[in-house]
């Protein structure tokens, strides 16, 4: 019995995929075989394999690869949700990324992903008390992604940040899961005070490029914001938002915003303006 516990454990249909894809990709392309089999191949599960590709980009001249490998690999053991948090949001990208045709991917090659979770680490680190190493990873992750995530900030799982250049999310802000959202994004506030000052963004909802949305406001689940916007009151559940300032426009036009990421507006888009 307990044998067969075992190979039940240790089935993983998403890394066995990922390494036949890694696979596939050095048989098809061998220059890259080195970086492969180094990011991917070379490892036993899906957390050893990020904790060495956080690691790889995080290093610098202040804090090597092998000081910055360990910091990653203690995250990973300490809160397992970590991994069960990437695992959801690299399926995010598979499924609602049109670019994404391989699992293998966003571990190599998407910043947004990187990002977040390198992000996921240092929001550990916040909850342990270590808020230097905390800011060390937010420096980090700002000066080789181009996207600043407070360590502080809460985000669920089943994250998508698609292109994720200039992303901006404050310390008081809240992402819910099942987010989409995509480049030039900004959660932040609207002035110096220094208490909850950062928006609240429910499950589901879309965010198009270049929304801002400022100020301790709620947006409902699956709302859609329109490229663009700029967000400074709450929105309720299964809206559209578009414009400067911001205004409901119509339904969601569908139940998950986020997955279906149709960002139309007018009859196209289900959305009567």
């Amino acid at each position: 019995m307990a044998n067969a516990r075992t190979n039940i454990a240790s089935v993983d249909p998403v890394w066995d995929q990922i390494q036949t894809e890694a696979q596939n990709a050095v048989r098809d392309e061998p220059l890259i075989g080195g970086f492969v089999h180094a990011t991917i191949l070379h490892h036993k599960s899906i957390e050893k394999a990020l904790s060495y590709r956080i690691a790889a980009k995080l290093a610098s001249n202040e804090m090597s690869m092998m000081v910055v490998h360990e910091m990653v690999e203690q995250a990973f053991a300490n809160d397992p949700d970590l991994i069960k948090a990437a695992r959801a949001d690299l399926v995010a990208i598979y499924e609602r990324d049109p670019a994404c045709h391989r699992l293998l991917q966003p571990i190599l090659y998407f910043k947004g992903y990187q990002a977040v979770q390198a992000y996921r680490v240092g929001h550990h680190l916040w909850k342990q008390g270590k808020r230097d190493l905390a800011y060390f990873v937010q420096m980090r992750v700002s000066e080789i992604f181009g996207v600043d995530i407070h360590p502080a900030a809460t985000i669920g799982k089943g994250i998508m940040i698609d292109h994720a250049h200039s992303v901006v999310i404050g310390e008081t802000a809240v992402v819910g899961d099942n987010v989409s959202m995509l480049h030039s994004v900004t959660l932040g506030g609207t002035g110096k005070e220094e208490q909850d000052r950062h928006p609240k963004i429910g499950n589901g909802v879309l965010i198009g490029a270049g929304a801002k949305v400022l100020g301790n406001i709620t947006i409902g689940h699956c709302s859609r914001i329109a490229a663009g916007s700029v967000v400074l009151e709450s929105v309720p559940p299964c809206k559209t938002v578009a414009g400067i300032p911001a205004r409901v426009v119509g339904e969601a036009g569908c139940d998950q915003p986020s997955v279906l990421m149709d960002h139309m507006l007018g009859p196209q888009g289900d959305i009567n303006m």
